[in-house]
């Protein structure tokens, strides 16, 4: 799959072996402990870029649970 693939919300669910609405929640950053998933909105839908998810499954994967993803991949912790 190349890295530029853009994903709907329903292939994001199917890899992540979850609902759709979770993917939302992890959109919106509604998740404890796991990062906001980069999204680009178009209109009500939300489409991801393969390249993003990838980093987002690394970042979360390694235990930082108080950062957010930034276009340049640099970790911020998170404002609340």
């Amino acid at each position: 799959m190349p890295e530029d693939d853009v994903l709907t919300v329903a292939q994001v669910a199917t890899e992540l072996h979850c609902s759709k609405p979770h993917v939302y929640k992890a959109i919106r950053g509604a998740i404890a402990g796991v990062s906001k998933l980069p999204a680009i909105p178009m209109g009500r839908k939300k489409l991801i870029r393969r390249s993003s998810l990838e980093r987002w499954k690394r970042e979360n994967e390694s235990g930082c649970p108080d950062v957010t993803m930034s276009p340049s991949s640099e970790l911020k912790p998170l404002t609340h």
